[in-house]
């Protein structure tokens, strides 16, 4: 009986929770995904791009949800058994309530070890092909670089500005500045002055009339060279979007080891103190917040203890989704500061740690005049 009670119990909360957490986690994606679109706008990435990266940063989604859903799913389970008198059934039959507390107790720490293996290896994998995606990646949209009184720099060491563009999909007036030999067909040019162009067909040449090319030569003389029409290979180009990993795409084991001072070669590993702060901040949310979800889960079961003769019965769920939700800020908050001293990081996980045992013991004492001489 009791093994059916449990499956019972654990199927109604994991339709909850997955229901909640896929629901939230397509809002924010959506939004995010939305945000991503300054990949395909202002830096002229592929779509196929945009949809790789936009898919690959679902798992960072899924890890900022999951506490919060857990929260909820609890409670709504909870509150679910109890409005259909199901929980009633459950305690008059003679399972005693700190049952229900060490199971729920247990499906936290299957969530909290989802949350680990998410935070300290999916994660940052996935997040750094996405990264990866971007560095291999070749400006697509040509078009996007010329964009009407805009100083575009989208290229490292290119600058294009357009003064208009006319209904026959004429540039007029543009202004192309090369700091560093981009346009090779054009060798060492610095920059380029011209009254009109458009783009060819293929949206690989941008077709150039009447101007002139401005040379910097190795003595510091300025050549000048006047045309009436020269082609301009943009073509195969990469863009500067952040290619380089940031600290929650690099691998767990890359930045333990920047911890512990070892010499490696990585963009996010170096000796200085903010470094080595923002290294111990980053290994925090990746191990210390999912200590907290079992936390979240004492706190709810303390709607078990809830009883309807009470008048703040029907604000119970209020209050205890309350103090769920605000431990759940306040380790957010706390996992900023936890990274300045040693002490800090004992501090941030010495409180679900310490806690935890607390809320059982009381939850014990609430429940311990309940049905303590039958067993299940």
């Amino acid at each position: 009986m009791k093994k059916t009670i449990y499956k019972y119990f654990f199927s109604e909360f994991v339709i909850y929770f997955t229901v909640i957490l896929f629901a939230l986690a397509a809002v924010v994606w959506t939004i995010q995904a939305v945000n991503h679109l300054d990949l395909v706008v202002e830096d002229g990435h592929a779509f196929t791009i945009y949809f790789s990266y936009s898919f690959l940063t679902i798992s960072k989604v899924l890890t900022k949800l999951i506490p919060f859903c857990f929260l909820l799913a609890i409670i709504l389970t909870i509150l679910k058994l109890e409005r259909d008198n199901e929980l009633i059934v459950l305690w008059t039959s003679g399972l005693n309530k700190i049952h229900i507390v060490n199971l729920i107790f247990r499906i936290s720490l299957l969530v909290m070890l989802l949350q680990l293996l998410l935070t300290s290896i999916i994660n940052p994998t996935l997040l750094n092909s996405s990264r990866a995606l971007l560095k291999d990646s070749q400006l697509q949209f040509i078009p996007s670089l010329l964009k009407e009184k805009i100083f575009n720099d989208t290229i490292s060491n290119l600058t294009i500005f357009v003064n208009e563009k006319d209904d026959n999909q004429i540039y007029k007036n543009i202004f192309i500045r090369d700091d560093g030999n981009v346009l090779s067909s054009i060798g060492d040019t610095s920059t380029i002055i011209a009254k009109s162009g458009y783009m060819s067909s293929d949206e690989k040449n941008l077709i150039l009339f009447n101007g002139n090319i401005q040379k910097l030569d190795a003595n510091g003389d300025i050549n000048i060279v006047k045309f009436e029409k020269t082609t301009l290979n943009l073509a195969g180009m990469s863009t500067k979007s952040v290619s380089d990993p940031k600290i929650q795409e690099t691998s767990t084991i890359q930045i333990a080891r920047c911890l512990k001072k070892e010499s490696i070669i990585t963009h996010n590993c170096d000796k200085s103190k903010k470094t080595q702060m923002d290294t111990k901040i980053e290994l925090n949310k990746r191990f210390g917040m999912p200590m907290y979800i079992p936390l979240i889960s004492l706190i709810c079961c303390f709607l078990l203890a809830s009883r309807k003769d009470k008048k703040i019965y029907y604000l119970n769920k209020y209050i205890y989704f309350f103090i769920g939700f605000l431990i759940l800020a306040l380790a957010e908050i706390l996992v900023r500061y936890s990274g300045a001293s040693w002490n800090n990081t004992l501090i941030y996980y010495f409180i679900p740690i310490g806690a935890s045992p607390l809320f059982y013991f009381v939850l014990i004492r609430a429940f311990k005049y309940e049905n303590l001489s039958q067993k299940i």
